[in-house]
């Protein structure tokens, strides 16, 4: 058992950031921590916040705003925008976020954070390393072959200096004490001893997680695999509900049938206006990255194929929609929803903000709503969208003729069941799955959305459905078994001995999020149903074929 740390550090208020320094400071054995924000034009209020007590995140995070005031209360967490705050920090967590920029990552604030906090590290010599773990998500070799390198080239070695480790979070907005509380979480120290030092650090303040060890390369992969296999799999549930949408088929009974023939293993999704959040639209460009760099050929990615079609989702529904109830240009809309996902504040590739720009030249007068994002939010004004944003619903509803909803908030339902209900509307459009067609069926409205198709599901289709869903499996099977042999390839990428896919597949299946691997092998059967021509199964297909 290594020494209990007493003073702590933790880079980045995010949604990673934020819950992790509150519960690291508010547990009974924990450390004093600081909070360090950088004072950028977007983020520096957050310092003030934090130090008033308050939740700077937004939205409705159970547990999260009483810790904050009681750690803080207590004199145990405090914020700072300056990175020399951290230099007495036995232990300094990094939860910067990263990015992709094209086919590669962006690890600009990633590389800022660490930049930053070399020279304060640099020379200090303590009487036993910093313990500087990165909660960044990042592609695989990047702790080996990327961070390792540029730390040690700024007089930063691991194992003297610092020892260094890689703990990826599976947070989720909404959800983000109880997913760090009780969740699995992979710890990888770079070095045997820092992965020992990080259990003993975080069963402090999450003893009732489930904490996994492996290697880095491991939880790099891990948590990039993650993200791109439920990519996938909603990439493919898009694909069933447009077909359902324009056979008119309810995409919800095909889905019901089709998840309870596989006994909730890797089953449908639900698609929506899109795929938005930080994670999933750039976390299978991660996981690639080196294969990609290496120019392997990559033309059959089943991951690839589902980020395009994935990003196709909301210019379709702005197709569906003008479909639907016909040309917009001297009607007034309004879309209830800025954030990426219900009862948060996040906007990060807001698949609803992303329909409001298609959608804001072809209507007579658009509005956008959200009760959780802040007008001050710096992509509203990056997309436009600032001058036609609102809190408050009821100006919003004013003159809307038709409404659509994009993020599936709780208060919308109960706008649209109560008397808020917009007077001049004569349409809803449900994009986020609030509504079922059954339960409006008593309102005066025009209802349409995305799987609200009116017939019932032929049986011959939710065959098809489900060989299409068992390809696509199978498919992403062979594709992440190709990805593992390639990086065992070269030892600086930094495989442990027990790298491989039956490692990655049982820690992969530790996410909450519920991440079920098929097993590798052929790709046989296909879906069989007139007009249902799914990419994703074809695509699996011809990657077999190729192996073969």
């Amino acid at each position: 058992m290594n020494a209990p740390i007493r003073r702590a550090a933790v880079v980045g208020a995010g949604v990673v950031g934020v819950p992790m320094a509150a519960l690291l400071a508010d547990a009974a054995e924990g450390p004093n921590v600081v909070l360090i924000q950088r004072a950028s034009p977007s983020s520096a209020w957050k310092v003030a916040a934090l130090n008033q007590g308050r939740n700077p995140l937004g939205g409705i995070e159970p547990d999260l705003p009483e810790i904050i005031a009681r750690a803080v209360s207590a004199g145990r967490l405090r914020a700072a925008s300056d990175p020399a705050e951290a230099g007495p920090a036995e232990a300094i967590l990094v939860c910067v976020q990263t990015d992709k920029a094209g086919l590669e990552p962006d690890y600009g604030p990633l590389f800022g954070a660490l930049d930053g906090l070399a020279p304060v590290l640099a020379g200090r010599r303590p009487a036993r390393p910093t313990l500087l773990v990165i909660e960044s998500t990042l592609a695989p070799s990047t702790m080996a072959s990327v961070i390792r390198p540029r730390l040690a080239a700024q007089g930063l070695a691991d194992g003297r200096d610092i020892d260094l480790g890689h703990s990826p979070n599976r947070v989720m907005p909404g959800r983000l004490v109880e997913r760090i509380r009780s969740g699995d979480k992979i710890v990888a120290g770079l070095r045997p001893e820092t992965t020992g030092r990080i259990l003993d650090l975080y069963r402090t303040f999450i003893p009732a997680a489930q904490l996994q060890p492996a290697d880095a390369l491991t939880a790099e992969t891990v948590k990039t695999l993650e993200n791109a296999e439920r990519d996938v799999r909603i990439a493919y549930s898009a694909e069933a509900a447009r077909f359902c949408d324009a056979a008119d088929v309810d995409f919800h009974d095909l889905r019901a049938e089709v998840n309870r023939r596989l006994e909730g293993a890797g089953g449908l999704l639900i698609p929506t206006v899109g795929v938005g959040g930080h994670c999933l639209p750039k976390d299978g460009i991660l996981l690639l990255w080196r294969m990609i760099g290496a120019g392997r050929d990559t033309t059959d990615s089943l991951i690839l194929e589902s980020r395009r079609i994935n990003d196709e989702a909301p210019a379709l529904t702005a197709a569906r929609i003008e479909s639907a109830f016909g040309p917009l240009h001297r009607l007034a809309l309004a879309i209830l929803g800025a954030a990426y996902r219900p009862d948060a504040a996040d906007t990060r590739n807001s698949p609803s903000m992303a329909l409001a720009r298609i959608l804001r030249p072809r209507t007579g007068h658009l509005t956008l709503h959200d009760p959780y994002v802040r007008a001050e939010d710096p992509r509203l004004a990056e997309s436009g969208l600032a001058d036609i944003f609102t809190n408050d619903l009821e100006p919003a509803l004013a003159q809307a003729e038709i409404v659509v909803i994009g993020t599936a908030h709780a208060v919308y339902r109960e706008a649209i069941f109560g008397e808020a209900v917009a007077p001049s509307a004569r349409a809803l459009f449900d994009g986020a799955h609030l509504l079922l067609r059954d339960e409006f069926a008593v309102r005066p409205l025009v209802f349409e959305g995305i799987g609200k198709g009116r017939g019932k599901p032929p049986a011959e289709l939710i065959a098809a459905v489900e060989a299409g869903l068992q390809a696509v499996r199978r498919g992403l099977a062979n594709e992440i078994a190709g990805l593992a042999a390639f990086l065992r390839e070269k030892p600086e990428y930094g495989a442990g001995p027990d790298f491989g896919l039956e490692t990655i597949r049982s820690l992969a299946g530790t996410c909450a999020t519920g991440c079920h691997m098929a097993e590798t092998g052929p790709v046989d059967a296909m879906p069989e149903y007139p007009g249902f021509h799914p990419r994703l199964p074809a695509l699996a297909r011809r990657a077999w074929e190729k192996k073969r």
